[in-house]
């Protein structure tokens, strides 16, 4: 029998509500939240980027501004995104290529369109960690680990280094780590829902679509290495903003807190910014000078990203 090949095109478009990270998404599969996602014809579409620009168009009314290739999710044993397109063939392989969108605009969607934006954490409540380390990691997370790890080190060793247990230092890059093990051990509903089997006991974050919770996850890691070797955390920023809402977007997006003084003197050494002499006026403190990205200054060379010294924690 023939396999038919469908390309499918995803993307996982980030905006900064705030210190919030969102992720703009649209409603599937009776009321799942999915990323914005269609085909690729060869016949209508001269490159993958016009198709995806097209159908993000068409979902959610948004026009894409910065976006980079991520990922091409094409393992044969994947859950494939079929529930999310019509007139799939029975017999049919879904590649889904992955992209990454920024932007410093999260406009509302139209109100005809099933599309909104939605903070990242409420599908990964365990990557936060600008409030101390999240609860749900030690109370729920571990206990669940340490059992399906039992009498296996190589189970125990992928669960302390991940989530940081017993000691180990928390990596906030390793998104798509974390998820893929809660994924293997049971304790996310998709892998419930792929499986055809009961649902687990305690939702570990909100389910999406398909495979979308990994595209979601592998964005996140993407984004959260890259703010540190490429100026890229600028393309959520508005053309002029102060430091204080820059160093919260970065927060934001690492889901952890950053020492203020070191944050501020690695900007200057980095030269990646500069004052506009406008200030604006904050409620409760003293006015904050304006700040703009020294876009044109680091066109013409590898700029290199923000550095983000991490606040020390007790105990």
């Amino acid at each position: 029998m023939t396999t038919a090949l469908i390309i499918g095109l995803s993307v996982v478009i980030v905006a900064a509500d705030g210190e919030t990270p969102c992720v703009l998404v649209t409603r599937r599969n009776g009321g799942l939240t999915a990323l914005p996602f269609g085909t690729f014809d060869p016949a209508e579409h001269r490159t993958f980027e016009i198709a995806l620009r097209g159908w993000v168009r068409e979902q959610t009314g948004f026009d894409l501004g910065y976006v980079e290739q991520l990922y091409t999710f094409g393992d044969r044993d994947r859950e494939t995104p079929e529930a999310t397109l019509a007139d799939t063939p029975e017999n049919a392989r879904v590649v889904s290529v992955g992209y990454l969108g920024l932007t410093p605009d999260p406009t509302r969607p139209p109100e005809a369109l099933e599309a909104r934006w939605r903070g990242w954490y409420g599908h990964f409540p365990w990557e936060d960690h600008r409030n101390g380390r999240p609860g749900i990691i030690d109370a729920v997370i571990a206990p669940r680990l340490q059992t399906w790890a039992a009498g296996s080190e190589n189970r125990q060793s992928r669960a302390r280094l991940a989530f940081g247990l017993e000691g180990q230092d928390w990596i906030d890059d390793r998104v798509l780590e974390r998820y893929e093990l809660l994924y293997e051990a049971g304790l996310v509903t998709e892998c419930a829902r792929d499986a055809g089997l009961p649902l687990p006991d305690v939702k570990l974050g909100e389910p999406m679509a398909s495979d979308h919770r990994r595209i979601l996850a592998t964005a996140m890691g993407r984004l959260r290495g890259k703010i540190r070797y490429r100026p890229v955390v600028f393309e959520l920023m508005p053309e002029r903003f102060t430091l204080s809402a820059l160093q919260l977007t970065c927060e934001g997006i690492l889901g952890l807190r950053l020492h203020k003084q070191n944050f501020r003197r690695a900007l200057d050494r980095a030269g990646l910014v500069e004052g506009t002499g406008e200030m604006m006026a904050a409620t409760g403190g003293r006015p904050a000078e304006l700040f703009r990205f020294c876009r044109e200054k680091f066109r013409r060379s590898a700029a290199l990203g923000i550095t983000t010294p991490a606040m020390r924690r007790e105990g």
